[in-house]
């Protein structure tokens, strides 16, 4: 792991701290970067999720599809845990806290832009950082591959409607239109990009070449969103410090939980742990870039729904490392360890 990677949480809080102190000191260049906007798109902020998304989408090699015959049984918990479970129970999380646990000390329409902002996380699992989990908890790289492949394929068609009707039953207004173009911009486009880079480099050799050079701007672009979004924010979260952790709160009952029944479920299944503790960290960790960014889209850079997809990158790291560790330590109960 990178020394971006490996500190990641660091860099992050540093962002934060930064943004915040950045919106205090000049709010005119933090209102100009937010007005940089054409058809509910932000223009800077495109540009660095670009910078964010594009070096992963390179990793994906979607002729490795076909190796998933050879244990099906892994990708079949990842994508039922990723699909037909996680968006709901973030779902179900988000409107537990926000409308009723929470509810005296968050005022109704914050509570929906939160509850907005997880929708988004929880419909959206990881496609670039599981392959770091799966390089610590020692995982079939290639299998790892074919599983981030057909989940980005799923990804493409999926999320927008998944996001939309989970909204929708929250009774928030959603602008098909901005959805749309936001999954074409920040999913579908990214993919041919990388698909098409993939192709021109040839071999895997200068593949990993590339890779090298371009992944620092994944970082780069994440940390300078964080500082942006948090200038924004820099006001309400001085003005309610507590609103952090209120929103830290269902993320971590999320995470740990999917987690749980992912990997569990794999044990069960008799799943080989090079595949099962990948399998289990892509259900829990979260495509954060592509919420960061329709969250962005759908509510505006300094909207409480950013704000909380936000914080969902400020708790997944430490999150995931804790559950890395836990996977290394029970791997001796798994077949093929």
């Amino acid at each position: 792991m990178g020394l971006f990677a490996r500190y990641l949480t660091l860099w992050i809080a540093l962002a934060i701290v930064g943004g915040i102190a950045l919106g205090s000191v000049a709010p005119g260049l933090i209102a100009a970067i937010a007005a940089a906007e054409v058809a509910s798109i932000n223009l800077v902020v495109a540009v660095l999720i670009w910078a964010m998304v594009y070096p992963m989408m390179v990793n994906v090699d979607f002729g490795a599809v076909a190796g998933v015959a050879r244990q099906p049984r892994g990708l079949l918990v990842t994508l039922a845990v990723n699909w037909l479970i996680k968006p709901f129970t973030m779902a179900l999380l988000a409107v537990l806290f926000f409308d009723h646990v929470f509810a005296p000390w968050i005022a109704p329409a914050d509570a929906a832009q939160y509850t907005a902002g997880l929708i988004l996380l929880g419909a959206a699992p990881c496609t670039a950082m599981v392959f770091v989990w799966s390089q610590l908890t020692r995982g079939d790289a290639t299998y790892t591959l074919v599983q981030v492949s057909v989940n980005d394929l799923i990804m493409v068609v999926a999320f927008a409607p998944i996001v939309a009707f989970l909204l929708g039953v929250t009774d928030i207004a959603v602008p098909w239109e901005t959805l749309v173009l936001a999954t074409l911009l920040y999913v579908v486009l990214p993919l041919i990009a990388g698909l098409f880079t993939r192709r021109r480099l040839g071999s895997d050799a200068a593949i990993e070449r590339f890779e090298a050079r371009v992944k620092p701007l994944s970082i780069i672009g994440l940390i300078a969103t964080v500082a942006i979004l948090f200038g924004l924010q820099g006001e309400t979260i001085l003005a309610h410090p507590a609103v952090i952790a209120l929103i830290a709160v269902p993320i971590l009952i999320q995470s740990y939980g999917i987690f749980a029944l992912a990997y569990g479920a794999a044990f069960a299944l008799r799943v080989p742990h090079r595949i099962a503790a990948p399998c289990a960290m892509i259900g829990t960790s979260n495509f954060f870039e592509l919420a960061v960014a329709v969250a962005i889209s759908l509510f505006g850079l300094n909207s409480g729904a950013a704000l909380a997809t936000v914080v969902g990158v400020l708790v997944e790291v430490p999150v995931m490392l804790s559950l890395v560790a836990f996977a290394n330590r029970t791997r001796g109960r798994f077949p093929g360890a």
